[in-house]
């Protein structure tokens, strides 16, 4: 039976590293931060618990091969534990009738989530620590927290990724855009999202050197550290995918990007600008009404409402338009039904959504795997939070492969050169981070 033990924490930017540099020695390990600083001002920011959420070391592994949502759910239900884990896009396959053959230089599983011997919340100054009685007395938790709180973090030596390449040329992305409009003006699509990656070979870095780098550039409300083994995921994700609080089911994609102004005038006006911007509100709305489809799913009747739409909200490197959508889960469906019944998420497929997913397969390059999909935990109360994997560098360290995606919403309306700007932007913040 796991028990609760609270801390009073002073400083919580230095306990953040100290804690990330302590989680080195285990082999399964997912920080979640959602950056506090950035959620003060963004009302519909407010659906986040804490501001760190932590779960460390694996007393059980699922990593299932076939059957995935099914063997999480038997899981689930068995142990009535905290579970930490991700969903890899790839999952489209066993929801829809679809196929992943492109390009894959990670090799990350499709499914992998853990059951953590220690679990971490951090509400403002005030950490909980959740474990396991039979395993540890109070007094051995007590000393736990004191040797994190007593822990230097050395300065290590800085690593640089010294080639990025892309896996496609300017040309070849600005015509498939071209192909995929095509799609769109003869009414197979309405939307769809086109990304493309940019790697790097016999590549040697030190992951959570690299993803304090990333947070002091992009600090974000559902950014993640991420291991499992010898793999990494570093996470600058500004994106939630799904969270559920009691029967409260809560989506809130993005759809609609612009540049920071260089002052807070002009940050007014880019803001101004983005709200009004009739292409990016079709996108938003466009994805709106699919993840209301996907919701209504496992939804109470009536209980699908569009609590805000194309809110405007700030983060370091951009400007993005975020809708908030929430419904309320039936009394008779289980709550991963609500993951399966959504994923993947609208904003990074499309609409119609497996019909867009047979072509992103088709004009896209690379075997997405973790990207796009999504990274989380789940209480044992059955309540979870999962962030949409954007805006991350994944890295294997058994061979040395490094790779990161960008990528956009394409309507009739796009215009090929913008999209791919939006694509160079959106991958400014990991390029800075990789290059310095």
């Amino acid at each position: 039976m796991r028990k609760r033990l609270t801390f009073h924490i002073s400083d919580t930017t230095k306990f953040k590293e100290q804690l990330l540099f302590w989680s080195k020695k285990f082999q399964c390990v997912c920080i979640l931060d959602s950056h506090e600083v950035n959620l003060k001002e963004n009302s519909k920011m407010e659906y986040n618990t804490y501001e760190l959420v932590a779960g460390i070391d694996a007393l059980q592994i699922i990593e299932p091969e076939q059957n995935c949502f099914d063997n999480l759910k038997a899981e689930i239900d068995f142990a009535k534990d905290w579970w930490f884990g991700y969903l890899g896009y790839d999952l489209k396959n066993e929801i829809e009738n679809l196929s992943s053959d492109n390009q894959d230089g990670l090799d990350m599983p499709q499914m992998n989530f853990f059951r953590p011997r220690w679990v971490f919340l951090l509400d403002v100054d005030t950490l909980l620590v959740h474990y396991f009685e039979e395993e540890f007395s109070e007094e051995d938790i007590y000393n736990l927290v004191m040797n994190i709180q007593n822990i230097s973090v050395p300065k290590e030596k800085e690593v640089t990724v010294a080639e990025i390449k892309s896996r496609i040329s300017r040309e070849e992305y600005l015509k498939a855009i071209r192909q995929l409009k095509e799609h769109i003006r003869i009414g197979d699509i309405y939307e769809v999202n086109f990304c493309q990656e940019f790697y790097a070979e016999d590549t040697y870095i030190r992951p959570r050197q690299m993803f304090r780098k990333l947070m002091k550039v992009s600090p974000t409300p559902y950014s993640c550290f991420y291991r499992m083994g010898e793999k990494y995921l570093l996470s600058a994700s500004p994106e939630r995918y799904l969270k559920k609080v009691g029967r409260k089911i809560i989506s809130q994609p993005i759809k609609g990007t612009a540049k920071r102004g260089a002052n807070e005038e002009e940050d007014k006006l880019i803001k101004e600008n983005l709200f009004s911007d009739a292409k990016e509100r079709a996108e938003n709305i466009m994805i709106v009404d699919l993840v209301r489809n996907d919701l209504s799913r496992t939804a109470a009747k009536d209980s699908v409402i569009v609590e805000e739409l194309c809110g405007i909200y700030t983060f370091p490197q951009v400007h993005q338009m975020i809708s908030t959508i929430v419904s309320e889960l039936k009394e008779d469906v289980h709550f991963v039904e609500a993951i399966r019944q959504t994923f993947p998420m609208g904003s990074m497929t499309g609409a119609p959504k497996v019909r867009a997913m047979k072509l992103i397969e088709k004009y896209e390059s690379t075997k997405r795997g973790l990207f796009s999909g999504a990274v989380g935990y789940i209480t044992p109360d059955g309540d979870f939070d999962f962030n949409v994997v954007i805006r991350s560098i994944q890295y294997n360290a058994l061979n040395h492969y490094l790779s990161f995606m960008v990528g956009g919403a394409i309507t009739m309306q796009s215009n090929p050169e913008k999209e791919y700007e939006e694509c160079m932007l959106k991958a400014k913040a990991i390029v800075k981070v990789l290059k310095e």
